[in-house]
């Protein structure tokens, strides 16, 4: 199993402050003889006219290399081959990629970062890592 990413903890007290549920820690997703594991799978029930349960998929990243498009090229590759697997077996669980507040503000913030977030359909959470919240959800 891979390692935690550093911001592991802090986002997921940030997702349990907006109410969600974590059900998978990390979340398996095997698929022919391969297994994959993306960092949290959670979920949370919405009232609206109806009860209705949002589930998602969460791969956290933290961009501490010195290349944010490395960092960017393996988060992007990560998230394709997550997406094309969830999509098989669990077409119910919308993929988001979670980044820190610092990194959304600079490389996709970027022109650059938003050619390849909206080119590529990547959904986004975006936390601060020191007051441990949700920023913004990207979808």
């Amino acid at each position: 199993m891979p390692a935690k990413d550093i911001y592991h903890d802090i986002f997921v007290q940030s997702l349990l402050k907006e109410g969600w549920k974590i059900t998978d820690d990390p979340l398996t997703l095997s698929y022919g003889n391969r297994d994959l594991y993306v960092d949290l799978g959670a979920e949370r029930t919405v009232i609206a006219a109806e009860r209705d349960e949002e589930k998602v998929a969460v791969e956290i990243k933290s961009f501490i290399s010195a290349s944010p498009v490395r960092d960017l090229e393996t988060a992007v590759g990560q998230y394709g081959i997550y997406q094309t697997v969830l999509s098989e077996i669990e077409p119910d669980r919308v993929l988001y990629l979670a980044v820190p507040l610092r990194v959304y503000e600079n490389i996709l913030s970027e022109r650059f970062g938003q050619l390849i977030l909206t080119s590529l359909n990547i959904r986004v959470i975006v936390f601060d890592h020191k007051n441990e919240r949700i920023v913004k959800w990207i979808k």
